[in-house]
């Protein structure tokens, strides 16, 4: 048998995919600050080797989280690998290491800090890598956006929900209002307690994974949705639409799932006979309708693995991830596509480079504490709260 190319790999990078790469200044970064050390040069040959010789020298000292969106030459020093809770959970696990290395985003270490004993340092290699939509929810706009349910006489019966993909501030918020935490994986879960809780859910940050378990596995309408704008005055919302709504759901989106389209979706089709299209929840609505197969990045990795020899498949997920699964899995005839004919990195992920890592784990192995993630005592309690009614989910 012939194996397939993986059609990913033909992605060709554009002037905007090095900026996704993170080789330019994004203005958009979350964090926006750069490392306060002289890092590696990127052409630096003994990087890999220096990377491991650091590695080596911490010892059970340290433990590498790595996210699945990561670029190859820095998962190969994760000790571990997964999505941001299972990464957290992970370090959480490991209360001998004394440094939590996470090789992801600022919300992730944040959880992960908010998880792991006060012995333990959590440290994000480059500061700078944020979450775009993680930063399109802002504590000081949603405590207003909770004047404005005040206002219209609904705040008590409104639970909120928040992503994983928000900042300790919001889970905080969250917490304090006897909201839960979800997941892409466990956002239906989270729901139907909401519910159980109070007649409606502010859904944080991410619009369309709410409105996509609202409609998609709770069986609502769209007409169940209203989008509050925290750019508009009240929300952009008027008092009766809040009261009529069942899901309020927050205008903000991840910048890579928004990107892929319905016409991805029918080009994908009209050039693969026999596609399957696997793509995130926290794509379009009309992307996820238009879809067989729908799930978190986990269960995207188990279909893939389950998947018969032969089988098509166009993802819809951050591309680094994709063109690993396409590598992995073309040995076994599975030809794996990404469902977008541009490239899709993750701006902010993608700032967690080699030269980052290596400069992180050699200033830990001299002694020197770097770039740590500390969230306060008080955000860390109620966020806790809020973690911990999500892990009490049936």
């Amino acid at each position: 048998m012939t194996t397939a190319q993986p059609q990913v790999l033909d992605v060709q990078p554009t002037p905007l995919a090095l900026l996704l790469l993170g080789r330019e200044a994004d203005p958009r970064s979350e964090r926006g600050v750069e490392c306060p050390g002289d890092l590696p040069s990127p052409s630096d040959p003994d990087l890999v080797e220096r990377a491991r010789a650091a590695k080596e020298k911490l010892g059970d000292k340290v433990f590498v989280l790595g996210h699945h969106y990561q670029r190859d030459e820095v998962i190969q020093f994760a000790d571990v690998t997964g999505d941001s809770f299972k990464l957290a959970r992970d370090a959480a696990a490991r209360p001998e290491a004394e440094y939590i290395v996470f090789c992801g985003v600022h919300f992730m270490a944040e959880s992960a800090d908010i998880l792991t004993s006060g012995d333990q340092k959590v440290v994000l290699p480059d500061l700078a890598a944020g979450c775009s939509m993680a930063d399109m929810a802002t504590a000081e706009q949603v405590a207003e956006c909770w004047d404005v349910l005040t206002e219209a006489g609904v705040a008590e019966q409104v639970v909120p929900v928040s992503y994983m993909n928000s900042s300790a501030d919001i889970k905080a918020f969250t917490g304090r209002h006897g909201g839960t935490i979800c997941t892409s994986s466990n956002a239906e879960k989270a729901l139907n307690w909401a519910f159980e809780q109070g007649e409606k859910v502010l859904f944080l940050p991410d619009q369309h994974l709410g409105r996509n378990t609202a409609v998609r596995d709770l069986g609502m309408s769209l007409d169940d949705c209203v989008l509050y704008n925290p750019h508009k005055q009240g929300g952009g919302l008027t008092a009766e639409q809040l009261r009529n709504a069942k899901m309020i759901l927050w205008r903000g989106h991840c910048s890579v799932h928004g990107r892929f389209s319905l016409e991805s979706v029918e080009d994908v089709r009209a050039r693969i006979p026999g596609v399957n299209v696997l793509v995130h929840p926290e794509c379009r609505h009309e992307v996820v309708a238009a879809a067989d197969h729908v799930g978190s990045t986990e269960y995207i990795i188990k279909a893939l693995e389950a998947a018969p020899a032969g089988s098509k498949w166009a993802i819809g997920t951050e591309l680094n991830l994709v063109r690993r699964l396409a590598n992995r899995f073309a040995p076994e005839g599975k030809e794996i596509v990404f469902l977008d004919k541009t490239v899709c990195f993750c701006s902010t992920m993608n700032r967690i480079d080699l030269p980052h890592l290596v400069w992180t784990l050699e200033s830990l192995a001299d002694g020197k504490l770097v770039n740590r993630i500390e969230v306060d005592h008080e955000t860390e309690h109620f966020a806790k709260l809020a973690l911990e009614r999500m892990l009490a989910l049936p």
